[in-house]
């Protein structure tokens, strides 16, 4: 199974209260932190929800 490798590229600044608690989710506190996710519908619906301040690639 693939894994998704997600970084924060924009700031949490000024962001609603939910996309905030979806990015910490995912292990991303401040802009530059990257973190290895599996590429799965749970996966998928976060970076849906907050994708314009990600940056995904997918790792085999």
């Amino acid at each position: 199974m693939a894994n998704l490798n997600i970084r924060l590229v924009k700031s949490l600044n000024g962001r609603l209260e939910k996309q905030v608690a979806t990015a910490h989710a995912l292990g991303l506190r401040k802009i530059g932190d990257s973190t290895v996710q599996p590429d799965n519908a749970c996966t998928r619906g976060k970076i849906a929800k907050i994708g314009y301040l990600l940056q995904v690639a997918e790792e085999k």
